[in-house]
């Protein structure tokens, strides 16, 4: 295998801490029909992937490359691509959770998985978008078909769903109000929240009521909790599984509607998430920025849980 059929890779051979992540060089991935080949610019790094990096979880097979979110430059297209030519900026989240790959100098996915990337925003700040915005407007949109006017309630508002949950949901004309420590308040508020709780002194449950939505991703109590805010009717996204008979009958009395995401890849959200770039009313907060090499870095920054935002890896 000659350097130009290789490429750079973040693999573990084992479940583990940050120190089972390590690069190695890997078979260039060749695209297959209704597929293209992205070299790979960037890549963003969200909480799913330490979580896989710990434990089987969706993917019980070693060894792993992990990433989903990607930012970069066609590099070859399959029989029957008809969107994209080599040379074109793309960004995208591959199929989650088996379509794993992106933290790699290429990476293979299917055409629609990806849409342009937006011009002005540069590939860093690509790929920090697609897993995190799209899981944001599944909740929002898709899901809990959010109008103006209406409230909704995000918790972990400064994370990498949350902040850019607040910015959908405020282009959505909705009302936001936003939970995060004390000393994030104003990069919340900053990014459209109309009202923010600090959740270490303050019981959201006492300061909020009658809202239309909730996008919890925390799960455990924060979610039982979330159901008393809720107005009859109300919908509670849930990012995690959780729940029992009890929130089953207590939600189903006052007719809310509780629903588990998982994310899915999307060509048409992903253009629409392009398109609230371009608009200006969709910017991801990217916290750090790690060489590919330093994925074990990444991964132990974001298992602090006290970052601000996304982290990404960057392949130079």
């Amino acid at each position: 295998m000659t350097k130009n059929e290789s490429m750079r890779a973040i693999s573990q051979s084992a479940y583990g801490g940050p120190e089972v992540l390590e690069e190695v060089r890997l078979p260039r991935p060749v695209a297959g029909p209704s597929q293209i080949v992205v070299a790979v610019r960037a890549a963003g790094v969200n909480p799913t992937d330490w979580k896989h990096r710990g434990q089987a979880m969706f993917l019980d097979r070693l060894p792993l490359v992990l990433g989903w979110d990607v930012s970069g430059v066609v590099e070859s297209v399959g029989f029957g691509v008809t969107l994209f030519k080599p040379g074109d900026e793309v960004f995208g989240m591959l199929p989650y959770p088996y379509g794993v790959g992106s933290h790699a100098e290429f990476t293979v996915g299917p055409t629609r998985a990806f849409a342009h990337k937006p011009e002005g925003v540069d590939h860093i700040q690509a790929a920090a978008l697609p897993l995190a915005a799209l899981t944001a407007r599944q909740a929002l949109v898709d899901t809990a078909d959010v109008r103006p006017g209406q409230r909704v309630l995000i918790h972990a508002a400064a994370g990498g769903v949350g902040h850019l949950a607040v910015q959908i949901a405020k282009s959505l004309g909705a009302y936001v109000i936003g939970t995060a420590s004390a000393a994030k308040h104003d990069f919340v508020r900053g990014l459209g929240a109309d009202e923010v709780i600090d959740y270490r002194t303050v019981d959201f449950g006492d300061a909020v009521s009658d809202v239309d939505m909730v996008l919890d991703p925390l799960s455990g109590e924060t979610r039982a909790r979330s159901l008393d805010v809720l107005r009859p009717g109300g919908t509670l996204v849930s990012l995690l599984p959780g729940g029992d008979p009890a929130e089953a009958a207590k939600a189903a009395a006052r007719e809310i509607r509780v629903e588990n995401l998982l994310v899915e890849a999307d060509h048409a959200g992903m253009t629409a998430i392009a398109d609230l770039v371009r608009a200006g009313e969709l910017r991801a907060h990217v916290e750090a920025a790690f060489p590919l090499a330093e994925a074990a870095k990444a991964h132990a920054l974001g298992e602090t849980g006290r970052t601000t935002g996304k982290l990404v890896l960057v392949v130079s």
